[in-house]
């Protein structure tokens, strides 16, 4: 059986034009995944981002990652010259069936956010003892 995580379509220029109640920059953060023993890890660059402004979401077999990140303006310093601008951040996978959604995991450190998808007990390969007669 084959794990499968894709990127969900993009939203065609109509969609993205709907949005109008938004007046900050939405970025797709850079993802890597990774197939590990048990399941998948994505692991999402969320710079300026705090735990609780992150908003992770399965439904229909569809995982979307919202965040929202703020300006952090120097203590005691007059900004010269700023290139990081605050904004939000969103991206969707489509995930197979094999996954097992109750135990999805989710830590965010230093910026980056990691998500453990744990394959469910029926999808994982089981070895089968064999007996002498």
């Amino acid at each position: 059986m084959t794990t499968e995580v894709t990127t969900a379509p993009e939203q065609t220029p109509a969609q993205t034009a709907a949005e109008t109640t938004r007046n900050r920059p939405v970025w797709r953060p850079l993802t890597d995944i990774v197939e590990t023993g048990d399941g998948v890890t994505l692991m999402l660059e969320l710079p300026g981002v705090a735990p609780d402004d992150v908003d992770v979401a399965l439904e229909q077999r569809v995982l979307t990652i919202r965040a929202r990140s703020h300006h952090a303006d120097p203590d005691r310093l007059r900004l010269a010259h700023a290139e990081y601008e605050p904004g939000d951040y969103e991206r969707a996978f489509t995930l197979s069936g094999d996954f097992d959604a109750d135990r999805i995991e989710a830590e965010m450190r230093n910026g980056v956010l990691t998500l453990r998808l744990p394959r469910s007990e029926a999808s994982r390969p089981r070895t089968i003892k064999v007996k002498a007669a």
